[in-house]
């Protein structure tokens, strides 16, 4: 190792990039000054050390020692690191030209620089209007690139403070893009603000911003963003409220500070209502060792939700106790079950119980695992009321779900966002006031409804319609806080009908056999002539990723003719280890849709994007019209304009390189992103490294993905521990209580 030196250059590539660490190896293209003693015969030199999040195309000054790596040869390791801009007109050529400036390339930066040489950018900074002298350039290319240079002069000011605190560049833009020229002003005095603000900014990283600044560990307004962290991360999981019991140790915990601060605080919070706090009181029936008796639980809510489960409550008793009903006498046409419609299929007795159940009541759920026949019962419901002259209205919660409903019944289905006439910065255009005109409104997949939406849901059902609820109650509840279907069952307010019977063509497919054997708690069968249900044993993580990756690349493709980007679907159980959604989205990439030719590929937050890409949305965008779960493919990146755009059941949604942390990899997802969705073919690791995870509700919401194909890779073990974990997860709700009081 050498003494301290001195590297000034350009940032060519990152080859690696750790966004926790900030640990990252980078090749720099050394300034042509000559800086560099140790740098002769070397085009590009490896640079390692934490650094702030860099783009190719920065120009970076560090301060450092050349090193031996035994492995990887020469290396400079950064102590210091500072984000400047290049001197040389080479150096300037290159910055200019990175897509560093949105707008400029590498031909408008080479004619840039041509004309104004050394001062190119004295002059863009000083004396923009004379770019118009460069030829090429117009008027409104002139206005834009000044624009984007006051946007990067301006960013560069909130970065240079942001990195203080490691906040990366990334969120640093996104600062500037959020609040302007007041970034500074907001980041300093108001720094919780981040992170209700701003996606990919938490409680932790607004945190270390507040304590770096000097505001004291237990000051109330730190505690006040902690209580809304922590009750912001129990809705994450799925809870609607959380017991005051928990709370309080949960925050107190993630703030260290006394717990007393924290229930001085709530109270604070409570009277200003921007939380909700209520009583509620559980009746806990006798047994034979003791008498009845109650439970008291104190439960904290976020506003939103608060309301919405009320809400929800409210709507539900409405609709069941409102007298009149646009299907009166609809009853009478399926007198003798459905059979009075021409061609309809033979129904069971359960079947036509559902559709009965349907015409007269005003809350129906229908419930069944795979091949029980819910489609059947929906069809012949359909043509029923097609017969008798009434309309409906059918809705699913993601495009892909309304999608397969439309294929399913031959009649249009839409999202229930669509169906709710939702437009971004309005809302919804249904609603108590404009209730969907329709006899009977049929929501299918309805274990995916989260609370929020099946309040906006409920409220734009008209007083005298008719709401049916179609889903597997035994998937995975919904991703949003709540769990809607099981709540309504269990209240005892709703017209309850399961389909229990599989049928033969079904019980052909191994497939559906399997779930409902997993549902059981059986171990799944596989057979030597089995057509559609395969496992493969590997003991040994790292070898269970090569043979999945082999599985998805080549032996599907070759014995099904499957496409292993558009058909096939890896579904994971959790996001870390060898075998998480994570790291397969790196080597199914690398597989899948490797780097060559001219395809163009953008670093972004610490991840290539590759035109080819398979991604999936993964929050709601209501301005885009994407939701959390869409899956698409990227089909052009634009380094000059700074976009990226993907394909999403046929359309071209665009996104600014900022916009980028929506989207993730979709090579591989986990098993609660594909809620919702059916592909032809999903193969999904088993092993006992997921342990936390392998329970029954989440193979068989797994396996019930498939129409065509399931390939389980792993071990007999992992499968064994997740049929037979069958947590009672509860999650924290109370819309059953309140049905029933």
């Amino acid at each position: 190792m050498e003494g301290r030196q001195q590297l000034s250059g350009s940032v060519e590539r990152i080859t690696y990039y750790n966004d926790e660490t900030g640990y990252t190896v980078l090749r720099l293209m050394p300034d042509s000054r000559g800086m560099l003693p140790y740098a002769h015969g070397q085009n590009l030199i490896t640079v390692v050390g934490n650094l702030p999040e860099v783009n190719p195309g920065e120009w970076l000054k560090l301060t450092g020692q050349w090193l031996n790596h035994p492995k990887h040869g020469r290396q400079f390791q950064v102590e210091l690191c500072e984000q400047s801009t290049p001197a040389s007109v080479e150096g300037i050529k290159r910055y200019l030209g990175s897509g560093m400036v949105r707008g400029v390339g590498k031909v408008m930066a080479e004619r840039i620089v041509n004309r104004f040489g050394a001062e190119t950018l004295e002059v863009i900074d000083a004396d923009p209007q004379r770019l118009g002298e460069v030829l090429g350039i117009g008027r409104k290319r002139v206005d834009n690139i000044i624009k984007a240079w006051a946007e990067q002069r301006a960013i560069k000011d909130v970065m240079v403070f942001l990195h203080g605190h490691g906040i990366s560049t990334h969120l640093a833009v996104k600062i500037y893009k959020q609040y302007g020229d007041q970034s500074l002003a907001v980041v300093q005095s108001t720094p919780y603000r981040l992170v209700q603000d701003i996606h990919g900014i938490g409680f932790k990283t607004a945190d270390k911003i507040a304590q770096a600044l000097g505001l004291a560990a237990d000051d109330p307004a730190r505690i006040e963003a902690g209580i809304h962290y922590t009750l912001s991360r129990m809705a994450e999981d799925g809870h609607v409220y959380v017991p005051q019991a928990e709370l309080e140790p949960e925050a107190a915990e993630i703030l260290g500070v006394p717990a007393e601060r924290v229930t001085t605080v709530l109270q604070a919070l409570e009277n200003s209502e921007l939380v909700r706090r209520e009583t509620l009181i559980y009746d806990i029936p006798a047994e034979q060792n003791r008498a009845a008796a109650v439970r008291e639980e104190e439960a904290v809510y976020l506003p939103a939700l608060y309301f919405s489960e009320t809400g929800l409550t409210r709507q539900v008793r409405r609709l069941i106790e409102h007298p009149t009903s646009r299907l009166r006498g609809a009853g009478r046409l399926t007198s003798s079950g459905a059979k009075t419609v021409a061609g309809a299929p033979a129904l069971t007795a359960q079947q036509q119980q559902a559709i009965q159940a349907t015409l007269a009541h005003k809350l129906t759920i229908l419930t069944g695992g795979p091949g029980t026949g819910k489609t059947t019962t929906l069809r012949t419901l359909l043509d029923t009321l097609d017969a008798g002259g009434h309309t409906y209205a059918l809705a699913s919660p993601t495009g892909r779900a309304a999608k397969r409903l439309t294929e399913a019944t031959g009649r249009e289905a839409r999202t229930i966002h669509r169906l709710l006439e939702f437009k971004p910065g309005e809302g919804f255009g249904r609603n108590e006031h404009n209730p969907i005109d329709a006899d009977l409104i049929v929501i299918d997949e309805a274990s995916m409804l989260d609370l929020v939406l099946a309040y906006n849901l409920l409220r734009a059902v008209g007083s005298d319609s008719h709401l049916l609820l179609v889903g597997d109650i035994d998937q995975l509840p919904s991703v949003g806080a709540g769990d809607v279907l099981r709540d309504l069952i269990a209240s005892d307010v709703a017209a309850v009908v399961r389909l229990e019977t599989i049928f033969r063509q079904a019980a052909d497919s191994l497939i559906i056999r399997n779930a409902h054997r997993i549902n059981q708690g059986l171990m799944p069968e596989t057979q030597a002539d089995a057509q559609d249900f395969f496992l493969f044993i590997k003991d040994e993580p790292e070898e269970t990723a090569t043979l999945l990756v082999d599985i998805v690349a080549k032996r599907i493709p070759h014995k099904f003719g499957l496409d292993p980007l558009d058909d096939v679907q890896v579904l994971a159980p959790m996001y870390n280890g060898a075998l998480g959604v994570t790291r397969l989205n790196t080597i199914l990439q690398e597989t899948l849709n490797p780097p060559g030719g001219r395809k163009v590929e953008k670093r972004l937050g610490g991840r290539v994007f590759r035109v080819g890409d398979k991604v999936m949305q993964t929050v709601n965008n209501y301005d885009k019209s994407v939701y959390n779960g869409d899956i698409g493919r990227v089909t052009a990146i634009d380094p000059i304009g700074q976009t990226l755009t993907v394909s999403i059941d046929g359309a071209p949604v665009v996104y600014d390189f900022l916009e980028a942390d929506e989207l993730m990899h979709a090579f591989a997802v986990s098993v609660h992103k594909s809620q919702g969705s059916e592909y032809p073919c999903v193969v999904i690791p088993v092993v006992v490294q997921h342990y936390l995870m392998l329970q029954r509700n989440l193979l068989y919401t797994a396996v019930t993905r498939a129409r065509r194909l399931v390939v389980l890779v792993g071990t007999r073990r992992a499968i064994q521990i997740a049929v037979r974990t069958n947590p009672v997860v509860q999650r924290h709700t109370a819309l059953d209580w309140r049905l029933k009081h």
